[in-house]
């Protein structure tokens, strides 16, 4: 992979890992102590991924700014500074910064010098809550920097419940090799090196390994030292020191106060984007060398030669058994990047536009399917009729599976008006929850990208307009706290979205009066209840009194008709007072590719999408009956309301001697659609209708047959909502 590739891989990760940061930080305010440090150890894991992934490119203004808040990530890590909303408010706004440092970096290849300012006013803000824990330990890994000093290392803390080494200096246990004389070695002269890059505390000689005088040899060496070092180098600098005599020699070197939850904490925090041995983690965090290491699996690789298997977790604590759990937490950590590499594995990400070209391509390819299908029945060749047959039943598969790699879960979408939700409710002083059900529901990716807008302005009126404040709620006899609730399911072939409120519910007769004020309804003009609720999706309608930057302009709820509309869905409200609101979209799964039913009527073809269509029955005018406009059927002793389309779409043409009655259902309720003739199932390419046609009832889509005639898709559920509102308007009367 390219630097370049490499670097918007990074990008497009960073989001991903800003997104999950930011659902992180709305979860803490509500858990409870004991989930507390999993989503801190989260929220801490996403940023140090960021920062330092962000280090590996050189990209120095991510670094700094996330570095900080990692800091302060850390002291919250270690209980030294409490979550409150303010500090949870203060990270949110963080990690809105460094999502804008990684947009203005990608775009421009540097940081602005406004977010630049931005960063050092926020850094200001971090450092009230790092002043505040200090004292507390920030050096995740518990090993002394390069060029720190040296009297710094006093101030490190002592934890009377962790597991440390009970000194403020380097512990060097060395043991010189057996053969040092002889290799012209003097121990004496490597205790002088140290002094030249620190100060050598006490040094306690180790005599147990001296034989007794009869078994004596001048040659060998015996000696041994339990070293207290105080020095601002690094383990790997300390370690060189003994780098003549490190084959020989048993050398173990550890940090002033080393803390094995320092060392647990930071292979905890390690990305899990790379597949590294258990070895290879316990260098990265100190805990070993890279020579203890290797001696380790030279100590292994004999056991092995001797059939005597051994862990390398084992050799490696077999000296020091404290280390036990970091060697575990290591184990852990290699399990979880091994993990995920497989998750990673049976998943590709793909340019979406890649995809968009796919599904076109086998759009088409459906096309050209049912016209040579076609043309192979003209011909009345079985053979030709038999192949073409199975060609489109993998066609049908072909175009189920590329539809599948489009399809969504809308919890995502659901997930980021967990922040609007509350940022609103800090704005206007109200208590709000956010209630998410039916996340898991699928649907078309191109589906999910433009129902982002009309939910905004949903749950944004649902907060400001359709929730009372605590006062008025409190008065009405209602919880304090409000809800918000996002819904999502499937219903006969689409994806119903609804956003709810337990607010104020929405008043007929002042929408109705706001509406003749406003001229968009005559004096006398009677409306039923739903039209009067659809009255507020107008472009301009308002019934807020005052403008704020929030609502009350009457642009909102017209941008989500005209969207809605754009995806050939619709709106439906229903609303009671002082009960609360809610508002439905109703959409189709996909704006690609349906299986579809088709009739004729005239010389016209319509397509029935399949997942509504019941059955068909043949139609008789006899059994027919009519009331208040409405014609009726008996169909087994069930009342079937019917839609003649041959009328309602002003179909000229000769009507034949029989028709058909295709039933079918939606919202729960069923309806007969008159046809001409039934003319079979038929896999639907959908194409817009264009500008001229927006708006158009009962009509959500075209396709192009395989003759090459077009064909209108019907919108059924607009259909059937119409004949329900013609049933409660004659009710009414």
């Amino acid at each position: 992979m390219s630097m370049e590739a490499a670097l918007q891989t990074y990008f497009t990760e960073a989001r991903e890992m800003l997104e999950d940061m930011e659902a992180q930080l709305l979860e803490i305010e509500h858990q409870d102590a004991d989930a507390l440090p999993e989503t801190l150890n989260a929220i801490f894991r996403a940023a140090h991924t960021v920062k330092g992934s962000a280090s590996l490119f050189g990209l120095d203004g991510i670094v700094d700014f996330t570095h900080v808040v990692e800091n302060l990530l850390d002291r919250m890590r270690d209980g030294d500074v409490g979550v409150s909303p303010e500090l949870v408010s203060l990270l949110l706004r963080c990690q809105d910064h460094i999502a804008t440092l990684v947009d203005e970096t990608e775009a421009d290849g540097e940081v602005s010098e406004d977010s630049r300012i931005l960063s050092r006013a926020l850094i200001v803000e971090l450092g009230a809550y790092l002043d505040e824990g200090a004292g507390s330990a920030s050096d995740t890994s518990g090993l002394p920097a390069a060029g720190k000093e040296v009297e710094q290392a006093h101030d490190y803390p002592e934890d009377e419940n962790d597991d440390t080494v009970d000194n403020d200096c380097w512990h060097i246990s060395l043991r010189f090799g057996r053969n040092s004389f002889r290799d012209g070695m003097d121990p004496i002269s490597f205790l002088r090196f140290l002094e030249n890059i620190g100060t050598v505390r006490h040094i306690l000689i180790l005599d147990d390994w001296l034989p007794d005088l009869a078994d004596y040899d001048p040659e060998d060496c015996y000696l041994g030292f339990e070293i207290r070092f105080m020095s601002s180098a690094t383990k790997k600098e300390i370690e060189d020191v003994f780098e003549f005599i490190r084959e020989d020699s048993d050398i173990h070197i550890l940090a002033p106060y080393s803390r094995l939850s320092d060392y647990i904490d930071l292979i905890e925090s390690m990305s899990e984007e790379s597949d590294r041995r258990i070895g290879e983690i316990l260098i990265e965090c100190g805990a070993l060398t890279e020579a203890e290491l290797a001696k380790a699996l030279a100590l292994q690789a004999a056991a092995e030669e001797a059939d005597q298997s051994r862990r390398l977790g084992e050799i490696v604590a077999q000296d020091d058994d404290r280390l036990t759990p970091v060697v575990d937490a290591a184990a852990q950590k290699q399990t979880q990047m091994r993990d995920a590499i497989n998750r990673k594995q049976k998943s590709l990400r793909v340019d979406a536009d890649k995809l968009d070209h796919l599904i076109n391509l086998v759009g088409e390819l459906v096309t050209a399917g049912a016209g040579t299908f076609l043309q192979a029945q003209i011909l009345g060749n079985a053979e030709l009729i038999e192949s073409m047959s199975k060609l489109n039943d993998l066609l049908e598969e072909m175009r189920d599976a590329s539809l599948k790699l489009r399809m969504v879960a809308i919890g995502a979408t659901f997930s980021k008006f967990q922040r609007v939700v509350r940022d609103m409710a800090a704005d206007l002083d109200k208590e709000v929850d956010l209630a998410i059900t039916g996340a898991d529901t699928e649907l078309d990716k191109s589906v999910v990208e433009k129902i982002g807008d009309p939910l905004m302005h949903l749950v944004r009126n649902a907060v400001d307009h359709g929730l009372e404040s605590s006062a008025e709620r409190e008065a009405a006899g209602k919880p304090l706290t409000g809800t918000i609730s996002l819904n999502a399911y499937h219903d006969s072939g689409n994806i119903v979205i609804e956003v709810g409120d337990d607010g104020r519910g929405l008043d007929p007769d002042k929408i109705l009066a706001k509406a003749r004020e406003k001229g968009l309804v005559g004096e006398d003009q009677q409306l039923s209840r739903a039209e009067i609720f659809d009255l507020i999706l107008r472009p301009g309608f308002s019934t807020a009194e005052q403008v704020s930057n929030i609502s009350g302009r009457g642009v909102g709820m017209d941008v989500v008709r005209r969207n809605v509309i754009e995806m050939r869905g619709r709106t439906e409200i229903d609303s009671a007072p002082g009960e609360g609101t809610t508002i439905r979209i109703i959409l189709p799964l996909t704006l690609a590719i349906i299986d579809g039913f088709v009739v004729g009527v005239g010389k016209a073809a319509f397509v029935v999408p399949l997942d509504v269509v019941q059955e068909c029955v043949e139609f008789s005018e006899v059994d027919q009956t009519e009331r208040d406009g409405q014609t009726y059927i008996n169909l087994r002793g069930n009342v079937l309301p019917l839609v003649n389309i041959r009328h309602r779409f002003g179909v000229q043409g000769e009507r034949p001697k029989r028709r058909s009655v295709v039933v079918v259902k939606a919202e729960g309720q069923s309806v007969g659609l008159v046809v001409d003739r039934l003319m079979g199932e038929f896999q639907t390419v959908i194409k817009p209708l264009g500008p001229v046609f927006t708006g158009l009832s009962g009509i959500s889509g075209s396709t192009i047959m395989g003759s090459g005639e077009v064909a209108l898709i019907l919108d059924v559920q607009g259909l059937v909502q119409q004949i329900t509102r013609g049933e409660r308007t004659a009710a009414n009367h």
